[in-house]
């Protein structure tokens, strides 16, 4: 899987969701939602945008689906890192276990399985 792209839908969704822009969904800005929220597993995205709200509230979930996931996965590499460093690889692959967990987001799943599978070699 190839790293998404998300700065043009992170821009968006700043404008909209933080400085107030008016979310107008012309074709560019509805396919750039559409594609988002397919990378980001949300369904019924289509449906979602054919209200003013409930376009507004797919960028509002699928940013924090993106912010979320990355902090999440970010963090849990961080202690991840540490917990190998000390030698400890089972506290370390939960750290992965755990992200695998609650995360939806293929992308964030797939790095995650990445270093999971990194130690499979590790005590």
């Amino acid at each position: 899987m190839s790293t998404p792209d998300w700065s043009p839908f992170r821009a968006l969704a700043r404008r909209v969701l933080r400085e107030g822009a008016p979310l107008t969904l012309g074709d560019d800005v509805r396919t750039l939602i559409l594609r988002t929220a397919e990378e980001v597993s949300i369904t019924d995205a289509e449906a979602a945008l054919s209200t003013s709200a409930g376009a507004l509230a797919l960028v509002r979930e699928a940013e924090r689906r993106i912010s979320e996931g990355s902090n999440r996965l970010t963090d849990a590499l961080h202690v991840m890192w540490r917990f190998q460093g000390q030698g400890d690889y089972e506290r370390a692959r939960q750290q992965m276990r755990d992200v695998l967990a609650v995360e939806v987001v293929p992308y964030y799943r797939e790095l995650a399985l990445e270093q999971l599978a990194g130690m499979t070699g590790e005590p």
